[in-house]
């Protein structure tokens, strides 16, 4: 058997062109005991690889030149060496770039696809939903009548965080880029109040929608976005930050008109709760709640979504590039067979 690879040839500056990675067709070894054979069907393109490709200092190492790029997959069992797996069934695995793999049988989770739709295990019922979820419930603490805002509101992540918020008697407040996407906020992800960052008045618009100020913020994106709702904290505010997208593929330190001084001053005098978070060490304590609580939500349609879905593994590196300019509405998926 032979899979079609994605790997990085070079390490992108700024924005990722197509020659920063390398197509490639090789030959899969022999199956092992322990190990199945599996054909992805969905892959998961998500902002954090960009920083997976870059040799700065992260949370987790970076590729090296020449791997296949990572990502979480959905992928058909082809052929199985043990009797939990058996052809046919559907799992969710980290496979990365590439349309077939081989891997460890206890690496991979299986999916009911009559429970929900087997995408959404990279959505909303997958690592997007429960960033959402533990971020918000553990760090933010949204009380009744408290003001939430986030950024990249029209995003898997940002439009779970909204609704989650909601439904703890919060008022919810999206930011995102353009007519189509603050419309959809608060017709179909029934935001309270939806801002376009792109508009010459949004700094105006924001102190409108949080007369109060702003108890919650969910940090997605950094950039000025951030710098305008952090001086709309009130006393007490908590930050989870997420996700810094705004500058993922800058090349130079991003102007701020803030600055670390005055930020630290907000923290200070505002007695400010700052927590970056990455989703995986909420896992133990959060996963059993997220499940019990988010799987009904979306049945039930209380939490909605949306996917945008790019068809073939060949066009997974222009979807990349959108992904980090904001092209995509909702979870974005590459279909790869």
């Amino acid at each position: 058997m032979q899979t079609t690879q994605i790997r990085l040839a070079r390490r992108p500056v700024g924005e990722p062109q197509d020659d920063d990675f390398e197509t490639t067709t090789v030959e899969l070894p022999e199956l092992q005991d322990g190990q199945i054979l599996v054909r992805a069907v969905y892959l998961s393109l998500d902002p954090y690889m960009r920083g997976r490709m870059s040799e700065a200092r992260s949370y987790a190492a970076p590729l090296e030149i020449g791997d296949v790029v990572l990502g979480q997959t959905v992928c058909e069992v082809l052929e199985s060496t043990v009797p939990q797996r058996a052809p046919g069934d559907l799992v969710l695995a980290y496979t990365g770039w590439q349309t077939h793999a081989v891997v460890d049988a206890r690496q991979v989770r299986r999916l009911d696809p009559d429970a929900a739709p087997v995408s959404t295990a990279l959505g909303v019922l997958g690592m997007p939903g429960f960033t959402a979820y533990a971020g918000l419930l553990e760090i933010g603490r949204p009380a009744e009548g408290e003001t939430v805002v986030v950024a990249a509101a029209a995003g898997p992540v940002g439009s779970a965080v909204g609704q989650i918020a909601k439904l703890k008697g919060a008022r919810a407040v999206g930011i995102a880029g353009g007519a189509d996407k603050t419309r959809l906020l608060t017709e179909e992800f029934g935001f309270d109040v939806a801002l376009d960052h792109r508009s010459a008045t949004f700094t105006d618009d924001l102190r409108a929608a949080t007369p109060d100020g702003v108890d919650v913020y969910f940090e997605n994106v950094a950039g000025p976005v951030g710098e305008a709702v952090l001086r709309r904290m009130n006393t007490y505010g908590r930050v989870p930050v997420c996700g810094l997208v705004a500058n993922y593929n800058a090349t130079s330190a991003p102007d701020s008109a803030l600055g670390f001084p005055s930020f630290m001053n907000l923290v200070l005098t505002r007695s400010l709760t700052v927590r970056g978070f990455i989703q995986d060490e909420f896992a133990p304590t959060h996963t059993e709640a997220f499940r019990r609580d988010m799987t009904p939500w979306v049945a039930d349609g209380t939490i909605r979504y949306r996917e945008d879905v790019v068809e073939g593994l060949e066009n997974a590196v222009d979807a990349f590039r959108g992904l980090l300019a904001g092209r995509n509405v909702g979870k974005l998926l590459i279909k790869v067979s």
